[in-house]
């Protein structure tokens, strides 16, 4: 299982990644944001495979009507990953929030 913690230990890890406070929440910005906690045990990262990830385990992954705008954010809920499991997700939205 994953924590917030980790998040924090991840992000920073990545290249050029600062923590701020995003409406009101603890986020993590490259170029653009890799992660951002969304509630109490939930982050939002950036993937290219937002919908393959929801249909594989939605209890897991899933969105709100909010993230409908866009389409490369997916909430994650952090106590049914693993830690290795964050750092692939981590990495991958911390390289699409640096345009690569």
């Amino acid at each position: 299982m994953a924590t917030e913690d980790d998040v924090r230990r991840l992000c920073l890890a990545l290249p050029a990644v600062t923590e701020r406070l995003s409406w009101g929440q603890p986020a993590w910005f490259a170029r653009t944001m890799v992660a951002r906690r969304w509630e109490n045990g939930v982050v939002t990262v950036k993937t290219d495979e937002r919908e393959a990830l929801v249909a594989s385990d939605p209890d897991t992954y899933f969105w709100t009507p909010h993230h409908d705008r866009s389409p490369n954010l997916v909430l994650v809920r952090l106590e049914r990953v693993s830690a290795d499991e964050l750092a692939e997700l981590l990495s991958e939205s911390h390289r699409l929030a640096c345009g690569r």
